[in-house]
């Protein structure tokens, strides 16, 4: 299909989703009833620029990522979010890819928890969603790109975040972050962007490829369940700390 339509149907769902229904503060001097590119494109995790490009047609080929965040930005249902793929030039995701979909019902869920800091991960650990209160207490995660979405990379070769470890407690989390992603490697075999992450996380850092092949099992999970942040502004904060699974979309929430 024509690249036009894609943008075409962004844009009017774009005009279709009010700010208050995906939580996006509505000023006085709003003219607009829909979202503005800017706040799509933050809800996406996309620059406002590549955004436009994409409405106007001038950007062609938007990668099964980027479709998939659209989609849950613009809070579509299935039947739109599966045209939204084929206007991409991207088959519909089936069972041996690795989903990356908030359905309504998650969303709802996420929408009561507003106040609460709250991630959302798929299966490989690369982040899908973060809301305000997580940005606030853990920095801002909207200007992420590729690799630097992943949990994995962030924990084992990026910068370092505002939880506070010791060099064992960091040890053992990485290993069972890696621990995991293993599992989510047998699961979805046929799933490619998987297997270019696991490339790209093995030349990226030495240690993931340690922890990869590693024989022994990854230590148990921590049974504290409270973290330590060290912000910024208001200096070490503690707090409970739960990672709920979504069984049936294979989605990882940390609350």
């Amino acid at each position: 299909m024509q690249s036009w339509e894609f943008g075409a149907m962004v844009r009017r769902c774009r005009d279709r989703v009010t700010p208050e229904a995906v939580g996006v503060p509505v000023g006085r001097r709003r003219r607009a009833a829909g979202l503005r590119r800017e706040e799509l494109a933050a809800l996406a995790g996309i620059s406002a620029d590549y955004l436009t490009r994409l409405e106007q047609g001038r950007a062609t080929a938007p990668s099964a990522q980027v479709v998939e965040a659209l989609a849950r930005a613009l809070r579509l249902g299935d039947p739109e979010r599966d045209l939204l793929y084929r206007l991409a030039g991207h088959a519909t995701p089936g069972l041996d890819v690795v989903p990356s979909r908030v359905t309504a019902s998650v969303q709802r869920l996420l929408d009561r928890l507003s106040h609460t800091p709250v991630v959302v991960y798929d299966a490989t650990w690369t982040l899908v969603l973060a809301n305000a209160a997580y940005d606030a207490l853990m920095g801002e995660t909207t200007t992420w790109r590729g690799l630097e979405r992943n949990a994995v990379w962030r924990n084992l070769a990026g910068p370092r975040n505002r939880v506070v470890h010791t060099p064992r407690e960091q040890a053992e989390h990485e290993a069972r972050l890696v621990a995991d992603l293993r599992l989510t490697a047998s699961r979805y075999p046929a799933d490619r962007s998987l297997r270019r992450l696991v490339g790209e996380l093995a030349d990226a850092c030495p240690r993931f490829g340690e922890l990869w092949n590693a024989e022994a099992p990854p230590p148990p999970p921590d049974p504290s369940r409270r973290k330590v942040v060290e912000h910024p502004a208001v200096g070490r904060v503690t707090l409970d700390c739960d990672t709920l699974i979504v069984a049936q979309d294979d989605l990882r929430i940390t609350v």
